[in-house]
């Protein structure tokens, strides 16, 4: 059995509990994918990404309705190492990429502040155009389950309001298109797992910030990893707190929320509670 073989028998055998059966659950609970989709599948070379990758080509195999994907590489400024090891994995994997170039780097590291949401929005823009050029009406992006539950912890604890990282989006700036995550049930533990079973070596962070730390599993100081520790000290007291907060946001009671926002306008209890009295 060659190695990209090895590969996808790993996600749909032994790792099937744990990513192929979430990774199939997000997209008939979400509806991430229909007939006649052509999706492109953004890659940045790492984990999450190049396992995004493996599970929309199986899809495709046996899907019970045909619908297309492009495996889309943005090259940001990435050195001429990291630049090769997505070249490298993508052919061992048998992931038929396309890699279109962009100065992201270079303007990003002109800038003294935010450069982080700088890169993140100037990059979604390229794909999203690229993807459009493509004639694709949907851009994946390689989020996980851990990435959603961070993201409803930082926005609490640093945002003051309640806000998540939705399952799929329509484009503001992009007319007809949409933006996916695949990955959205999928929790990192096992994609690690699924990376260390296969011995796969992948990109971790490729920005002229932080190249010291391309490869391996820890990343640098940031709210995010703050989140990741703050989860794992939750996990002591009780296994299933993720879980909890995943669940939370689907099943949130308006008659016990002070206020909230729609459409741009605040709305509060207090609106229908003397009515209601």
């Amino acid at each position: 059995m060659e190695k990209y073989q090895q590969v996808e028998t790993s996600i749909i055998k032994k790792y099937r509990r744990e990513i192929w059966i979430p990774f199939i659950a997000a997209i008939k609970d979400y509806r991430l994918i229909q007939p006649g989709d052509r999706i492109a599948v953004c890659i940045s070379g790492g984990k999450d990404s190049m396992l995004m990758a493996k599970c929309v080509q199986h899809l495709q195999k046996y899907s019970d309705f045909p619908f297309e994907a492009e495996y889309l590489v943005m090259d940001p400024g990435y050195n001429q190492v990291n630049r090769q090891r997505i070249v490298d994995n993508a052919e061992a994997l048998h992931i038929p990429i396309k890699i279109f170039e962009t100065k992201i780097f270079d303007i990003v590291a002109k800038t003294e502040q935010s450069p982080c949401y700088l890169c993140a929005k100037m990059r979604r823009g390229h794909l999203y155009k690229q993807a459009q050029d493509l004639g694709c009406n949907k851009i994946a992006l390689g989020h996980h389950f851990d990435d959603v539950i961070e993201t409803i912890l930082m926005s609490m604890l640093y945002g003051a309001e309640i806000k998540t990282m939705m399952p799929k989006l329509h484009s503001t700036n992009f007319a007809g298109m949409e933006l996916i995550r695949p990955l959205y049930m999928v929790k990192e533990a096992d994609i690690l797992a699924w990376r260390r079973y296969n011995d796969l070596q992948f990109i971790q962070c490729a920005c002229r910030f932080t190249e010291n730390c391309v490869l391996g599993d820890n990343g640098g100081a940031s709210k995010r990893q703050e989140m990741k520790e703050l989860v794992k000290k939750f996990r002591k007291t009780s296994p299933n707190i993720d879980q909890n907060i995943f669940h939370s946001i689907h099943n949130v009671n308006l008659e016990t929320v002070i206020g909230y926002r729609k459409g741009g306008e605040q709305h509060s209890f207090l609106d229908e509670y003397d009515s209601e009295g």
